[in-house]
């Protein structure tokens, strides 16, 4: 007995048929429409397409068409690519680490046709026969020979026909595909140089030209206006490049973002990533808004694993700590440098824009040679005060590069303010509008973070301190921040009860209120704002109130020492262009613009 338990026992593990592992692996690789669009859209790049079409009907369920006019396949490589592991991408492990096509594993083709009816037509083109094959469920019914030019298409039908559990977890036909179009999005945008068109029920979905740069493809999907939102970013270190394009603060809101990450031209999902870029953020952008993001990473041979997901959504850096350090100082160098009236032709610089070539230097680590004050205003001074050398000449044709002028009394373009509340200055292109306020937040909240690395802030002894009396709330929070508020300039001494005094406080400009100041930073520290939620730690929590509370106010008005002293304090800060809310500080009217005003062009 004991022997025929024993053979019974071992009669319970078999082998699956083919058609029932298949359906099984598919489950890894197609989960619904958008996944096989994905896949033939992949294998379309690969064989070098430079067209792809993409028809649904049903969301994909009913149908799905791929077209693309890349290299095509002969009848023996057409009949191995529905094989599983058939590939013409790898050959040995070591191949892994350094793929440089999407496909590699030979298992969509055969995943697909496993779940659906599948009809396959390619041809290599010149004096080769087209060859055309018929699948169901995975199993070859015809394979006939035809004419036709070079390229594949491939029509899905009835996908999961034959696993109807698979089938009811499909969602409706509009919300696949919406799930189609993003997969397709990414693909056009990990790819500009390639044409892209979406049709469903007859409608045209998308329709993208090839073009030569992401900036032009995202304008051509979203519009001008919003890809004119766009700054050019890029870094590099230890093997990892980092470009693409970031969203001015200014122009970020709350709600849906786009943000697309890519790696070695491989779209892919990383929140991680996305936070590093987010922290690159902080203090120009408010709670809640969500700037959009495209960054595209170059990773050296070994430095990325792709082959961690079924559907390669995902990707293993190394490094992958490195890499989120490299996104948030790539993130942070771009807004140090750009302005937040940026245009995109002034902007998005073709290099930094391309994809799936070597990444160029960095910039991201790159430090200028003279103080921010100095580099930053050089970008804004007037022709009549530049520098000694532009003024004695050159012909038209010189391409000689402006000298950087430092924040002197020479250097400085004339300052004006009107309506006690912007500073107007002249600039090479046109006017320079900065908002005091806004710009006076950046000064007081660089000056404060500075000064908590090192003894604090200055501050002044009053011959008579302020009594203060305060809720119990924000006792218990003057009490718990006493440190930091002392290094931020308010010496504060407990006095009994719920009440303090103020020994000493800092004095920012002649028309600072001291104990209104004190007063409302507290308030915002113990209720809570925006502002505060979005700093990530007690001395940015301090500093934004402060900078906020503190900073010189709109109707105030400015001598021209005044003016000129804020001018080159704001272009001496890491980040001169938005204050701490993520306002601009600075807005430029070009001198085309003038013109177009006054009828000129």
């Amino acid at each position: 007995m004991s022997v025929l338990r024993a053979e019974a026992m071992t009669r319970r593990i078999h082998i699956l048929p083919d058609s029932v592992a298949n359906q099984i692996a598919a489950g890894e690789v197609v989960e619904r429409p958008a996944s096989v669009v994905k896949e033939l859209v992949e294998n379309a790049l690969d064989a070098g397409a430079r067209s792809v079409q993409v028809l649904l009907d049903g969301g994909g369920k009913q149908r799905i068409r791929v077209s693309d006019d890349g290299v095509g396949m002969g009848r023996e490589d057409a009949l191995l690519s529905l094989d599983r592991h058939a590939t013409s991408k790898i050959s040995k492990a070591g191949d892994l680490s350094l793929i440089s096509t999407f496909g590699f594993r030979g298992e969509a083709l055969p995943s697909i046709a496993a779940v659906s009816r599948l009809s396959l037509e390619t041809s290599e083109g010149g004096d080769s026969v087209g060859t055309a094959l018929r699948v169901e469920g995975g199993k070859i019914l015809s394979v006939d020979a035809f004419p036709r030019q070079a390229g594949t298409t491939i029509e899905v039908l009835n996908l999961f026909f034959n696993a109807p559990a698979r089938r009811k977890f499909l969602k409706t036909a509009a919300a696949e595909t919406r799930a189609v179009n993003d997969v397709l999005t990414g693909l056009a945008l990990a790819n500009p140089s390639v044409g892209f068109t979406l049709t469903s029920k007859g409608r045209t979905l998308m329709d993208l030209r090839p073009v030569d740069d992401v900036a032009t493809r995202i304008s051509d999907l979203w519009g001008q206006d919003s890809a004119s939102t766009l700054l050019a970013a890029a870094g590099e270190g230890a093997g990892v490049g980092v470009r693409g394009l970031i969203q001015r603060p200014d122009a970020a809101g709350p709600g849906f973002r786009r943000a697309h990450l890519f790696v070695n031209g491989r779209p892919f999902k990383s929140p991680s990533l996305l936070r590093a870029a987010d922290r690159g953020y902080r203090t120009t952008t408010g709670a809640g808004q969500r700037p959009w993001l495209f960054l595209y990473l170059q990773v050296t041979d070994g430095g990325v694993d792709v082959n961690v997901h079924p559907a390669k959504l995902e990707v293993r850096f190394q490094e992958h700590a490195w890499v989120e350090s490299l996104v948030e100082e790539t993130v942070r160098g771009a807004l140090s440098g750009a302005e937040s009236s940026a245009t995109l032709d002034s902007q998005l610089a073709p290099p930094a824009l391309a994809v799936r070539e070597p990444p160029p230097g960095s910039r991201a680590e790159e430090k200028p040679d003279v103080p921010g004050s100095v580099s930053q205003m050089a970008l804004f001074l007037s022709r009549e005060e530049g520098s000694p050398e532009e003024a004695d000449g050159g012909g038209e044709g010189d391409e000689r590069v402006e000298a950087p002028v430092g924040p002197s009394e020479a250097g400085r373009p004339r300052l004006w303010q009107i309506h006690d509340t912007y500073i107007l200055a002249e600039t090479r292109e046109g006017l320079l509008i900065i908002d005091q306020h806004s710009a006076h937040e950046r000064v007081l909240f660089q000056r404060l973070m500075s000064g908590f690395e090192k003894e604090g802030q200055e501050s002044q002894r009053l011959l008579f301190p302020l009594t203060l009396r305060l809720s119990p709330p924000e006792m218990k929070q003057v009490v718990d921040l006493q440190g930091l508020l002392a290094k931020a300039g308010f010496e504060v001494e407990e006095f009994g009860g719920d009440t303090v005094i103020l020994q000493s406080v800092p004095n920012p400009h002649r028309y600072f209120n001291a104990e209104r100041c004190f007063r409302e930073m507290v308030e915002e520290l113990t209720e809570g704002s925006d502002l505060v939620r979005s700093a990530k730690n007690q001395h940015e929590r301090i500093a934004m109130t402060f900078a906020c509370k503190g900073a010189v106010k709109a109707g105030q008005r400015l001598s021209q020492e005044e003016m000129a002293e804020l001018f080159d304090s704001l272009f001496a800060t890491e980040l001169p262009y938005h204050d701490v809310h993520g306002r601009p500080t600075i807005v430029r009217l070009g001198s085309g613009e003038l013109e177009r005003k006054f009828g000129r062009h």
